[in-house]
């Protein structure tokens, strides 16, 4: 419980009053671990009680991710963002974030069900399970692509600039999920080849997928406090943002 205070309290620090205020905080559990996501209501019935999940980057529920979840309730979305670390897991670092992540990256079945769970919550608070996509920003982006791959019940996913890469021995497996991914054209930890073998992977899945390129655009471009120095390989790039946001909702628009 004392780690559970912990994990709301620094939510509450890094998160603005009011933006928070219009989620619902919500308790849920893998087994004995605790996790504390976020729902949000749709201000509208424009899109039939629509949700998208939101998988938030490597450093676990940030002011990005909640922000994101406001903004479609807006639009007439519900949502959930996932805690995909746990009440207590928060990393404190990059250099835990990435210890972290690189766990459940290798042991992907762990992150697959952390997605699921999150999944469950946001139907369970009111979404249509008919018409469900899973959004997800950098390590985020990369579970988004896994919960296509791992053939969860959704229409769609939305990886931005995520990682892109799989285990090789894993089987490929038919994709039904339609495929958007919104890329930074200079991203310099997403290599060629990792490209290259994406790109072999969906045709080999059988996937409808998409794959957008952003100019000037390295990784993290929709990240509001990643800087503006692209020579660091992470930046914030207004224009890159922009365009991806609208291209996911004319993904939403096509596919809901």
């Amino acid at each position: 419980m004392k780690n559970l205070t912990l994990f709301v309290l620094f939510t509450l620090i890094t998160v603005s009053q009011s933006t928070y205020s219009q989620l619902k905080s919500v308790i849920y559990n893998d087994d004995s671990q605790k996790l504390f996501g976020f729902y949000g209501k749709a201000k509208t019935k424009t899109h039939d009680n629509a949700g998208v999940l939101i998988l938030p980057a490597w450093m676990g529920i940030d002011d990005h991710s909640i922000e994101s979840a406001v903004a479609l309730n807006k639009l007439g979305y519900n949502t959930f963002v996932a805690d995909i670390y746990g009440a207590g897991n928060k990393p404190n670092s990059p250099q835990e974030a990435a210890k972290i992540a690189s766990f459940y990256k290798q042991n992907i079945e762990n992150y697959h069900k952390r997605i699921q769970l999150a999944l469950a919550e946001l139907i369970k608070n009111g979404a249509n399970p008919n018409k469900i996509v899973v959004i997800g920003y950098c390590f985020g982006g990369t579970g988004a692509i896994e919960a296509a791959r791992s053939q969860m019940p959704i229409k769609g996913i939305v990886s931005f600039h995520g990682g892109l890469s799989r285990n090789t021995s894993r089987t490929i497996v038919p994709i039904t999920a339609k495929v958007l991914v919104l890329h930074g054209a200079d991203d310099p930890f997403v290599s060629e080849q990792e490209i290259k073998d994406f790109k072999s992977e969906m045709r080999t899945a059988k996937a409808d997928w998409q794959m957008n390129y952003y100019s000037n655009a390295v990784h993290g471009f929709t990240h509001k406090d990643a800087g503006s120095d692209n020579s660091k390989g992470l930046a914030y790039n207004k224009e890159a943002a922009d365009r991806a946001w609208k291209a996911m909702l004319q993904f939403f628009n096509e596919i809901l």
